[in-house]
């Protein structure tokens, strides 16, 4: 049994992390009308939805970001959610109710978390085109602009915008990750353009049509991608647009983002559980939703089996003598980098094993706790400026 989950978690791995996104890229090449979606002169009006909580740090650039958006304030409408903030994030928001002219803050009293403040406001939204996004996402002067466009397709029901990281440090994990986030975005993209079936926009950033809004489940813990599947569930098509760039400060604490991680990992399979019927079409939504993101939520359970059965027989066979001297060097990895970092020594390079080591390690126990039962969505925001 070891053996097969071996060679069947060998094929995932190998299939998940490089097969399918050349696959993708390849299939991308080979497509001469690949939908690309330019400005119009004919703009929708739009409301912006942003859940905050204890946000003082970012909210102010974000909302001046807003402002400096090269968009038609009068077609812009913002709500912004107040999640019980102790800080100042209250009076900033309410500061721009003079700047916008259509701004309402919303503030609640008692914590309610990110699920059951989208549920609230975007129902209020008067407008069919929302943009969902976090306060510590930064608006360029075209991502408005560059958001909407592909709505001038019927069939398009959200939209993804591409993020760019600023921020970055080799004193932390902030460089493996952008570089992680940078493959999905191609990934992302290849995948909306082939099939219509992008899978999951980047939480930060995205729009959607109100008319596939459904009530996110008020336990669960990622909405982003809930939201998604909505979309694709009532037919239409999800896609990124690489021009409507946002600007994000990516994580640089190895232990907030694994911390993250597990949150993701237990709300991967609450959608996983909500949306597996999809997996059943046999069209390219099962094969995307299949490839890109359920192979890698349970490949953690294959490198478990994986790793069992080289201890077990890594002295039967070369093959397993050599994997077993390379999982000896994992838990070495993670001691070089401490003590060399301890030495003001970066060794980034090293971070990119620590970071897929702890990245499957955080789905598993993510995993874990998604079968042990989640009762309440409201998490503490990351840590902004790390």
């Amino acid at each position: 049994m070891l053996q097969l989950l071996f060679v069947v978690g060998l094929i995932f791995l190998l299939f998940s992390y490089l097969v399918y996104p050349y696959l993708l890229k390849f299939l991308l090449q080979k497509q001469q009308n690949a939908s690309v979606y330019p400005v119009t002169g004919v703009l929708p009006s739009l409301t912006i939805v942003i859940a905050a909580h204890n946000e003082e740090k970012v909210l102010r650039d974000k909302l001046d970001s807003i402002l400096a958006c090269n968009y038609p304030a009068e077609q812009i409408e913002l709500l912004i959610g107040i999640d019980n903030s102790s800080d100042f994030s209250a009076l900033i928001a309410e500061e721009y109710q003079t700047k916008f002219a259509a701004c309402q803050v919303f503030l609640f009293k008692e914590r309610q978390g990110k699920i059951k403040i989208v549920n609230a406001l975007v129902p209020k939204a008067q407008h069919d085109i929302i943009v969902l996004t976090d306060a510590n996402v930064l608006f360029t002067e075209q991502t408005l602009l560059q958001l909407q466009a592909p709505f001038s397709d019927a069939q398009i029901g959200l939209v993804d915008s591409t993020m760019k990281h600023y921020g970055l440090k080799d004193t932390g994990i902030s460089m493996p990750e952008s570089t992680y986030i940078a493959g999905e975005v191609l990934i992302k993209e290849a995948e909306g353009k082939l099939w219509g079936a992008m899978m999951g926009p980047f939480g930060g950033c995205f729009a959607f049509r109100k008319k596939c809004f459904e009530k996110i489940p008020e336990h669960f813990l990622v909405d982003d991608f809930f939201i998604n599947m909505t979309c694709i569930e009532k037919g239409y098509r999800s896609v990124t647009q690489t021009e409507a760039i946002v600007l994000e400060d990516v994580s640089n604490d190895l232990l907030i983002e694994f911390r993250r991680k597990i949150r993701i990992s237990s709300g991967n399979f609450q959608n996983l559980k909500r949306f597996w019927r999809l997996l059943l079409k046999f069209n390219w939504i099962s094969f995307t939703f299949f490839s890109h993101k359920v192979l890698r939520w349970i490949l953690p359970v294959f490198l478990v089996a994986m790793t069992l059965q080289i201890i077990q027989h890594h002295e039967n066979s070369w093959f397993y003598e050599v994997l077993y001297f390379g999982l000896l060097l994992i838990p070495i990895t993670f001691v070089v980098d401490y003590l060399a970092r301890r030495q003001g020594v970066q060794l980034v390079w090293l971070r990119y094993i620590i970071h897929f080591v702890s990245m499957n390690i955080a789905l598993l126990i993510g995993m874990f706790r998604f079968f042990g039962g989640i009762r309440s969505s409201v998490w503490q925001p990351t840590k902004r400026h790390q």
